[in-house]
């Protein structure tokens, strides 16, 4: 049986717990939610499905912690790569029962993939991404560690997303692309030029913006 904390306390952490449920009713696996642990959040009480919220991120430094899996359930990928390097713990990675995975496929500790998401074969998933509802990861990706996908985004063979990148809802991305570290795509984009590091791009056909 693994106790699960949810590090997060807001609509994505809500999901993240439902995933969990929903392994448990349609899996059969076992996992128990021991609660939320979230510093903009003060009163303990319960969150979502009964589910308590059990103290501010701090707590975990009280914890026993070899007794807990983790999964950071924030939706700012920089706040997960701060509290992923502040704390050393065993992560949980949380994969919806209704995910499509093809063999082959790596996902790396603390990722969530969300209802519906596609990942087909040979796809890489680093540590602490998100692959939301019902985005499309196509083979031969390379998603590294805290990129956030967003619903409906579409990534053609051979993409390459750096680390900490935010890809917008809806947005398309033709094959072999390059998209670098820290990169924003604004909602509803079609990439069909590299984008480089440390930039917001978004349009049709997405440009850096300055």
């Amino acid at each position: 049986m693994k106790k699960i904390i949810i590090i997060g306390a807001g609509g994505h952490a809500k999901v993240i717990a439902d995933i969990i449920i929903k392994r448990k009713k349609i899996l059969k696996e076992n996992p128990v939610i021991e609660g939320f642990l979230d510093d903009k959040y003060t009163k303990e009480e319960a969150i979502y499905q009964g589910i308590p919220l059990i103290g501010t991120i701090e707590k975990i430094n009280t914890l026993k912690k070899e007794d807990y899996y983790f999964i950071i359930a924030i939706g700012n990928n920089e706040i997960r790569e701060k509290i992923a390097n502040k704390y050393e713990l065993k992560y949980y990675t949380a994969v919806h029962p209704d995910a499509i995975l093809a063999e082959g496929v790596g996902i790396g500790e603390g990722t969530a993939i969300m209802a519906n998401a596609v990942i087909n074969s040979s796809a890489k998933i680093e540590a602490h991404c998100i692959i939301n509802t019902s985005s499309i990861i196509e083979h031969d990706n390379h998603i590294e560690s805290f990129v956030h996908i967003s619903p409906n985004t579409v990534l053609a063979g051979n993409v390459k997303v750096g680390r900490k990148s935010w890809i917008g809802m809806g947005s398309s991305v033709i094959q072999g692309i390059n998209i670098g570290e820290n990169v924003k795509i604004g909602a509803g984009s079609v990439v069909l030029n590299d984008i480089k590091d440390n930039v917001t791009a978004y349009g049709i056909p997405c440009r850096e913006r300055y």
